[in-house]
């Protein structure tokens, strides 16, 4: 598949060195398409455990699919503290966890606003936080899209935010902080992505 890909999109990726290969840690990619977590994921001979909404779980093969792949659902109507639970057990038993705080796709290809929830992983997780920017899926699949389109993907890999990094971020009334710490990181990882995309 990594081959496919390479070739089909013209995939590159730089930094995934950075990421252990043991070990659990939480990647936190910005949002562009349905394509993201096969994107991010690609470089890596682990598996990535990511969340997806429930409702995805319904649709005819692709719930079997997901499941197969270690994809948690969350639910967007609720607090979906059963998906944090099982995203910190998978870190803590040496998993690599996916979400995208953004908590959509883009309607532009820029990083939108982020939700909060992610916080939470942060501060109970206690694994690095690696920021992962993606450019270029807007374009080969953008929101609606359902057939895949051949434009070339790059992913970058930032600098693992550490545990002692983080620590003075992750204590309770300063997750406005956080979110804002950890977007800059995935700007600076998605702008690092667009620039080698248009090199």
């Amino acid at each position: 598949m990594r081959i496919v890909f390479t070739i089909w999109l013209g995939y590159r990726a730089r930094g995934a060195e950075k990421i252990s290969p043991t070990g659990g840690g939480l990647l936190l990619i910005n949002h562009q398409s349905f394509l993201d977590p096969l994107m991010a994921g690609l470089p890596f001979q682990r598996p990535v455990s990511y969340l997806a909404r429930d409702s995805l779980f319904a649709v005819f093969g692709l719930g079997w699919f997901l499941r197969k792949v270690y994809v948690m659902p969350i639910s967007r109507k609720s607090a979906g503290a059963s998906s944090i639970r099982e995203s910190v057990r998978r870190m803590k038993h040496g998993f690599l966890v996916g979400i995208f705080p953004e908590g959509t796709r883009s309607r532009d290809g820029k990083v939108g606003p982020m939700k909060s929830g992610f916080a939470s992983l942060i501060r109970r997780g206690q694994v690095p936080i690696y920021p992962v920017g993606i450019a270029g899926t807007f374009e080969a699949m953008p929101r609606n899209a359902w057939l895949m389109r051949r434009r070339r993907v790059r992913v970058v890999y930032g600098d693992p935010l550490t545990i002692e990094e983080l620590e003075r971020y992750t204590q309770r009334g300063r997750e406005k902080e956080l979110v804002s710490l950890v977007r800059d990181r995935i700007i600076d990882c998605q702008q690092q992505a667009d620039q080698w995309l248009n090199c």
